[in-house]
Protein backbone atom coordinates (compact mmCIF):
# COMPACT_ATOMS: atom_id res chain seq x y z
CA UNK A 1 0.00 0.00 0.00
CA UNK A 2 1.37 3.47 -1.21
CA UNK A 3 2.33 5.27 2.00
CA UNK A 4 0.52 8.59 3.42
CA UNK A 5 3.02 10.96 3.42
CA UNK A 6 5.96 10.54 0.67
CA UNK A 7 8.90 12.44 0.05
CA UNK A 8 7.65 15.13 -2.52
CA UNK A 9 9.70 15.32 -6.06
CA UNK A 10 10.00 18.22 -8.15
CA UNK A 11 7.10 17.34 -10.01
CA UNK A 12 4.96 16.74 -6.98
CA UNK A 13 6.18 20.28 -6.20
CA UNK A 14 4.93 22.33 -9.75
CA UNK A 15 1.61 23.52 -7.68
CA UNK A 16 3.89 26.59 -5.85
CA UNK A 17 7.58 26.19 -7.46
CA UNK A 18 6.85 26.91 -11.07
CA UNK A 19 6.36 30.39 -12.99
CA UNK A 20 6.07 33.58 -11.03
CA UNK A 21 4.56 31.99 -7.70
CA UNK A 22 8.12 30.04 -6.83
CA UNK A 23 9.74 33.30 -7.02
CA UNK A 24 7.46 35.31 -4.57
CA UNK A 25 8.65 32.87 -2.02
CA UNK A 26 12.64 33.15 -2.31
CA UNK A 27 14.62 33.26 0.77
CA UNK A 28 12.52 31.88 3.05
CA UNK A 29 12.99 28.38 3.76
CA UNK A 30 10.69 27.93 6.17
CA UNK A 31 7.82 28.99 4.04
CA UNK A 32 9.53 26.66 1.43
CA UNK A 33 9.55 23.35 3.61
CA UNK A 34 6.24 23.59 4.90
CA UNK A 35 4.90 23.82 1.33
CA UNK A 36 6.84 21.04 0.39
CA UNK A 37 5.34 19.47 3.46
CA UNK A 38 1.75 20.21 2.93
CA UNK A 39 2.06 18.88 -1.06
CA UNK A 40 3.35 15.91 0.13
CA UNK A 41 0.77 14.97 2.11
CA UNK A 42 -2.01 16.00 -0.40
CA UNK A 43 0.14 14.23 -3.35
CA UNK A 44 -0.59 11.01 -1.09
CA UNK A 45 -4.26 11.83 -0.58
CA UNK A 46 -5.57 10.10 -3.61
CA UNK A 47 -7.42 12.99 -4.89
CA UNK A 48 -8.90 14.10 -1.24
CA UNK A 49 -7.81 17.62 -1.75
CA UNK A 50 -7.62 18.88 -5.19
CA UNK A 51 -5.50 21.17 -6.70
CA UNK A 52 -7.25 24.05 -6.61
CA UNK A 53 -6.93 24.04 -2.83
CA UNK A 54 -3.11 23.53 -3.30
CA UNK A 55 -2.98 26.63 -5.29
CA UNK A 56 -4.90 28.25 -2.08
CA UNK A 57 -2.27 27.24 -0.23
CA UNK A 58 0.48 28.03 -2.00
CA UNK A 59 -1.19 32.35 -2.28
CA UNK A 60 -1.40 32.09 1.98
CA UNK A 61 2.11 31.31 2.05
CA UNK A 62 2.73 33.53 -0.97
CA UNK A 63 1.43 36.17 1.34
CA UNK A 64 2.65 35.44 4.55
CA UNK A 65 6.38 35.22 3.28
CA UNK A 66 5.88 39.04 1.60
CA UNK A 67 4.59 40.20 4.73
CA UNK A 68 8.01 38.58 6.45
CA UNK A 69 10.08 40.23 3.64
CA UNK A 70 8.40 43.83 3.91
CA UNK A 71 9.80 45.89 2.52
CA UNK A 72 11.87 45.16 -0.02
CA UNK A 73 11.21 48.84 -1.78
CA UNK A 74 10.55 52.21 -1.23
CA UNK A 75 7.02 53.10 0.41
CA UNK A 76 4.97 56.30 -0.19
CA UNK A 77 2.94 58.08 2.56
CA UNK A 78 1.03 60.32 1.15
CA UNK A 79 -0.20 63.94 2.63
CA UNK A 80 -3.47 64.92 1.59
CA UNK A 81 -2.57 68.60 1.80
CA UNK A 82 0.11 71.37 0.37
CA UNK A 83 3.44 71.34 2.04
CA UNK A 84 3.86 73.24 5.13
CA UNK A 85 1.07 72.43 7.34
CA UNK A 86 1.17 71.49 10.35
CA UNK A 87 0.24 67.46 9.30
CA UNK A 88 2.70 67.68 6.67
CA UNK A 89 5.55 68.92 9.35
CA UNK A 90 4.70 65.85 11.30
CA UNK A 91 4.68 63.54 8.90
CA UNK A 92 8.14 64.34 7.16
CA UNK A 93 10.08 63.75 10.48
CA UNK A 94 7.90 60.53 10.56
CA UNK A 95 9.15 59.69 7.37
CA UNK A 96 12.80 60.40 8.17
CA UNK A 97 12.30 57.83 11.12
CA UNK A 98 10.64 55.15 9.42
CA UNK A 99 13.12 54.97 6.84
CA UNK A 100 15.85 54.64 9.52
CA UNK A 101 13.82 51.89 10.76
CA UNK A 102 12.59 50.19 8.09
CA UNK A 103 15.59 50.32 5.40
CA UNK A 104 14.01 51.47 2.64
CA UNK A 105 13.05 54.95 1.56
CA UNK A 106 9.73 56.53 2.82
CA UNK A 107 8.37 59.34 0.54
CA UNK A 108 6.09 61.91 1.51
CA UNK A 109 3.86 62.67 -1.59
CA UNK A 110 1.48 65.94 -0.95
CA UNK A 111 -1.54 65.39 -2.99
CA UNK A 112 -3.86 68.16 -2.40
CA UNK A 113 -7.63 68.97 -3.29
CA UNK A 114 -10.71 69.06 -2.06
CA UNK A 115 -10.59 69.07 1.55
CA UNK A 116 -7.85 66.60 1.64
CA UNK A 117 -10.12 64.10 0.14
CA UNK A 118 -8.19 63.86 -3.29
CA UNK A 119 -5.53 62.54 -1.83
CA UNK A 120 -7.25 60.35 0.67
CA UNK A 121 -8.95 58.64 -2.35
CA UNK A 122 -5.84 58.19 -4.41
CA UNK A 123 -4.93 55.35 -1.47
CA UNK A 124 -8.66 54.07 -0.88
CA UNK A 125 -7.70 53.14 -4.86
CA UNK A 126 -4.13 51.90 -4.49
CA UNK A 127 -3.02 48.07 -3.76
CA UNK A 128 -3.17 47.07 -0.49
CA UNK A 129 -0.02 46.08 -0.36
CA UNK A 130 2.00 48.74 2.29
CA UNK A 131 3.51 50.57 -0.07
CA UNK A 132 1.38 53.50 -0.13
CA UNK A 133 0.42 54.47 3.06
CA UNK A 134 -2.24 58.06 3.87
CA UNK A 135 -1.68 60.36 6.30
CA UNK A 136 -5.46 60.18 7.80
CA UNK A 137 -6.54 63.71 8.76
CA UNK A 138 -9.29 64.39 10.95
CA UNK A 139 -10.87 66.26 8.22
CA UNK A 140 -11.12 63.65 5.20
CA UNK A 141 -11.35 60.90 7.78
CA UNK A 142 -14.27 61.91 9.87
CA UNK A 143 -15.27 64.92 8.83
CA UNK A 144 -15.84 65.53 4.71
CA UNK A 145 -18.70 62.76 5.16
CA UNK A 146 -21.13 65.38 6.69
CA UNK A 147 -19.18 68.36 4.72
CA UNK A 148 -19.79 66.95 0.84
CA UNK A 149 -22.69 65.50 -0.26
CA UNK A 150 -20.46 62.47 -2.18
CA UNK A 151 -17.39 61.45 -1.54
CA UNK A 152 -15.67 58.85 -3.93
CA UNK A 153 -14.31 57.07 -0.92
CA UNK A 154 -15.75 55.29 2.21
CA UNK A 155 -13.69 56.60 5.67
CA UNK A 156 -15.04 53.24 7.18
CA UNK A 157 -14.72 50.90 4.71
CA UNK A 158 -11.87 51.78 2.26
CA UNK A 159 -8.86 51.61 5.02
CA UNK A 160 -7.15 49.96 7.04
CA UNK A 161 -6.15 51.75 10.16
CA UNK A 162 -2.64 51.59 11.29
CA UNK A 163 -2.54 54.11 14.25
CA UNK A 164 -3.06 57.94 15.12
CA UNK A 165 0.09 59.59 15.38
CA UNK A 166 -0.40 63.16 17.15
CA UNK A 167 -3.03 65.61 17.73
CA UNK A 168 -2.78 69.04 17.92
CA UNK A 169 -5.03 72.60 18.39
CA UNK A 170 -6.00 75.59 15.93
CA UNK A 171 -4.50 78.69 16.68
CA UNK A 172 -6.13 81.84 15.61
CA UNK A 173 -3.68 84.15 13.82
CA UNK A 174 -3.75 87.55 12.23
CA UNK A 175 -1.85 89.40 9.95
CA UNK A 176 -0.05 91.99 12.23
CA UNK A 177 -1.37 95.13 10.57
CA UNK A 178 -5.17 94.18 11.80
CA UNK A 179 -6.03 96.13 13.97
CA UNK A 180 -7.34 94.05 16.81
CA UNK A 181 -4.80 93.07 19.48
CA UNK A 182 -7.17 90.75 21.51
CA UNK A 183 -10.09 88.45 20.49
CA UNK A 184 -12.86 90.81 21.85
CA UNK A 185 -10.80 93.61 19.77
CA UNK A 186 -11.66 91.40 16.24
CA UNK A 187 -14.95 90.64 17.08
CA UNK A 188 -15.92 94.47 17.24
CA UNK A 189 -13.79 94.98 14.25
CA UNK A 190 -15.29 92.26 12.45
CA UNK A 191 -19.46 93.49 14.00
CA UNK A 192 -18.00 96.98 12.60
CA UNK A 193 -17.10 95.37 8.98
CA UNK A 194 -19.53 93.28 8.21
CA UNK A 195 -18.78 91.12 5.01
CA UNK A 196 -15.20 93.07 4.60
CA UNK A 197 -12.88 90.82 6.80
CA UNK A 198 -11.37 87.38 5.56
CA UNK A 199 -10.41 84.18 7.12
CA UNK A 200 -7.88 81.80 4.73
CA UNK A 201 -8.86 77.52 5.71
CA UNK A 202 -6.97 74.88 4.63
CA UNK A 203 -10.38 73.45 2.70
CA UNK A 204 -13.63 73.22 2.81
CA UNK A 205 -14.35 70.14 5.90
CA UNK A 206 -10.77 71.13 7.56
CA UNK A 207 -10.79 72.15 11.15
CA UNK A 208 -9.07 74.98 9.66
CA UNK A 209 -12.40 75.70 8.51
CA UNK A 210 -14.93 74.63 11.09
CA UNK A 211 -13.00 76.20 13.92
CA UNK A 212 -13.84 79.15 11.80
CA UNK A 213 -17.21 78.80 11.07
CA UNK A 214 -17.95 77.86 14.73
CA UNK A 215 -16.22 80.86 15.77
CA UNK A 216 -18.87 82.86 13.09
CA UNK A 217 -21.44 81.22 14.91
CA UNK A 218 -20.54 82.07 18.53
CA UNK A 219 -19.55 85.23 18.16
CA UNK A 220 -22.13 86.45 16.21
CA UNK A 221 -20.03 87.66 12.80
CA UNK A 222 -19.77 87.87 9.48
CA UNK A 223 -16.54 86.40 7.99
CA UNK A 224 -15.96 85.83 4.22
CA UNK A 225 -14.25 82.32 3.64
CA UNK A 226 -11.04 81.91 1.60
CA UNK A 227 -10.65 78.51 1.11
CA UNK A 228 -7.04 76.88 0.36
CA UNK A 229 -5.75 73.53 -1.15
CA UNK A 230 -3.81 73.37 2.26
CA UNK A 231 -2.21 75.13 5.75
CA UNK A 232 0.58 76.09 4.02
CA UNK A 233 -0.52 77.74 1.27
CA UNK A 234 -3.26 79.43 3.74
CA UNK A 235 -0.01 80.51 5.46
CA UNK A 236 1.68 82.34 2.88
CA UNK A 237 -1.01 84.54 1.71
CA UNK A 238 -1.71 85.46 5.35
CA UNK A 239 1.87 86.11 6.08
CA UNK A 240 1.61 88.49 2.58
CA UNK A 241 -1.29 90.39 3.80
CA UNK A 242 -3.94 88.61 1.56
CA UNK A 243 -6.29 87.31 3.91
CA UNK A 244 -7.56 88.82 7.38
CA UNK A 245 -7.03 86.28 9.95
CA UNK A 246 -6.48 82.09 9.89
CA UNK A 247 -7.64 79.45 12.00
CA UNK A 248 -3.55 77.29 11.69
CA UNK A 249 -2.74 73.81 12.81
CA UNK A 250 -0.22 75.54 15.75
CA UNK A 251 2.67 73.50 14.67
CA UNK A 252 2.94 75.26 11.19
CA UNK A 253 1.61 78.79 12.77
CA UNK A 254 3.81 78.79 15.95
CA UNK A 255 7.44 79.70 14.41
CA UNK A 256 5.74 82.73 12.73
CA UNK A 257 4.18 83.74 15.51
CA UNK A 258 7.75 83.52 17.76
CA UNK A 259 9.52 85.43 15.13
CA UNK A 260 6.48 88.19 15.06
CA UNK A 261 5.10 88.45 11.89
CA UNK A 262 1.75 86.87 13.08
CA UNK A 263 -0.09 87.83 15.99
CA UNK A 264 -1.91 85.40 17.91
CA UNK A 265 -4.94 85.63 19.89
CA UNK A 266 -6.52 82.39 21.19
CA UNK A 267 -5.66 78.50 21.01
CA UNK A 268 -8.73 76.19 20.14
CA UNK A 269 -8.05 73.67 22.72
CA UNK A 270 -9.64 73.14 26.28
CA UNK A 271 -6.07 74.38 27.67
CA UNK A 272 -3.50 76.50 26.80
CA UNK A 273 -0.95 74.78 24.79
CA UNK A 274 2.31 73.95 26.50
CA UNK A 275 4.72 75.36 23.74
CA UNK A 276 2.18 78.81 23.55
CA UNK A 277 1.25 79.58 27.33
CA UNK A 278 0.69 82.73 26.62
CA UNK A 279 -1.97 82.77 24.37
CA UNK A 280 -5.27 82.20 26.09
CA UNK A 281 -7.93 79.29 24.40
CA UNK A 282 -10.87 80.76 22.79
CA UNK A 283 -12.75 79.02 25.36
CA UNK A 284 -11.30 81.15 28.26
CA UNK A 285 -12.18 84.18 25.80
CA UNK A 286 -15.87 83.95 26.21
CA UNK A 287 -16.39 80.96 24.54
CA UNK A 288 -17.39 78.48 26.87
CA UNK A 289 -16.60 74.68 25.27
CA UNK A 290 -15.11 75.88 22.27
CA UNK A 291 -12.72 72.92 20.79
CA UNK A 292 -11.44 72.21 17.46
CA UNK A 293 -8.76 69.67 17.32
CA UNK A 294 -6.38 68.48 14.59
CA UNK A 295 -5.48 64.58 14.35
CA UNK A 296 -3.46 62.96 12.37
CA UNK A 297 -2.05 59.14 11.53
CA UNK A 298 -1.76 56.64 8.95
CA UNK A 299 -3.97 54.13 7.21
CA UNK A 300 -3.49 51.83 4.65
CA UNK A 301 -5.78 50.59 1.47
CA UNK A 302 -8.40 48.32 3.08
CA UNK A 303 -6.85 44.23 2.33
CA UNK A 304 -3.49 44.86 3.23
CA UNK A 305 -2.04 42.16 4.85
CA UNK A 306 -2.40 42.15 8.63
CA UNK A 307 1.02 41.17 9.11
CA UNK A 308 2.16 44.28 7.67
CA UNK A 309 -0.42 46.66 9.30
CA UNK A 310 1.15 44.82 12.82
CA UNK A 311 4.89 45.77 11.68
CA UNK A 312 3.65 49.23 10.83
CA UNK A 313 1.85 49.52 13.93
CA UNK A 314 4.63 48.99 15.80
CA UNK A 315 7.41 50.81 14.39
CA UNK A 316 5.49 54.02 14.33
CA UNK A 317 4.15 53.34 17.82
CA UNK A 318 7.77 53.69 18.58
CA UNK A 319 8.65 56.05 16.88
CA UNK A 320 6.12 58.77 18.18
CA UNK A 321 7.11 56.98 21.89
CA UNK A 322 10.48 57.66 21.66
CA UNK A 323 11.81 60.65 24.36
CA UNK A 324 13.19 62.97 21.94
CA UNK A 325 10.48 62.50 19.51
CA UNK A 326 7.92 63.31 22.54
CA UNK A 327 9.98 66.58 23.53
CA UNK A 328 10.24 67.41 19.90
CA UNK A 329 6.60 67.53 18.71
CA UNK A 330 5.47 68.90 22.10
CA UNK A 331 8.09 71.85 21.11
CA UNK A 332 6.27 71.97 18.24
CA UNK A 333 2.42 71.94 19.07
CA UNK A 334 1.66 68.65 18.93
CA UNK A 335 1.13 66.27 21.28
CA UNK A 336 2.06 62.26 20.22
CA UNK A 337 -1.10 60.42 20.27
CA UNK A 338 -0.81 56.55 19.74
CA UNK A 339 -2.95 53.25 19.58
CA UNK A 340 -3.89 49.75 18.34
CA UNK A 341 -5.26 49.55 14.69
CA UNK A 342 -8.76 48.19 16.13
CA UNK A 343 -8.90 51.42 18.88
CA UNK A 344 -8.24 53.72 15.32
CA UNK A 345 -11.27 52.84 14.16
CA UNK A 346 -13.33 52.96 16.66
CA UNK A 347 -12.07 56.33 16.90
CA UNK A 348 -12.65 57.29 13.69
CA UNK A 349 -16.67 56.28 14.04
CA UNK A 350 -16.27 58.63 16.98
CA UNK A 351 -15.04 61.22 15.59
CA UNK A 352 -17.19 61.08 12.70
CA UNK A 353 -20.15 61.13 15.20
CA UNK A 354 -18.93 64.20 16.78
CA UNK A 355 -18.02 66.24 13.87
CA UNK A 356 -21.20 65.55 12.36
CA UNK A 357 -22.80 67.01 15.59
CA UNK A 358 -20.41 70.50 14.90
CA UNK A 359 -21.24 70.82 11.27
CA UNK A 360 -24.81 70.93 11.98
CA UNK A 361 -24.50 73.10 15.08
CA UNK A 362 -22.40 75.33 13.22
CA UNK A 363 -24.99 75.70 10.06
CA UNK A 364 -22.51 74.24 7.53
CA UNK A 365 -24.38 73.50 4.33
CA UNK A 366 -23.16 70.08 2.43
CA UNK A 367 -20.63 71.20 -0.64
Amino acid sequence: MRPLIESPDKKSLAPCDSGESGGRLHGKQRVDMLLRFFTGVTAGVSGLISRPLIGIACAVLAVASSAQDYPTRPIRYVVPFTAGGGGDIIIREVAQRLTARLGQTVIVDNRAGAGGSLGTEIVARAAPDGYTLLMANVAPMAINVSVYKKLNYDPLKDFAPVTTLASFPNILVLHPSVPAQTLPRLIALARAKPGQLTYASAGAGSTTHLAAEFFKSRAGVDLIHVPYKGGGAALIDLVAGQVTLYFSSLPAALPMVRSNRLRALGVTGLVRAIAAPDVPTIAESGFPGFEAVTWIGAVAPAGTPSAIVTRLNKELVEIMQAADMREKMIAQGAEPMTNTPENFAAYIKTETAKWAAVVKQAGIAAQ
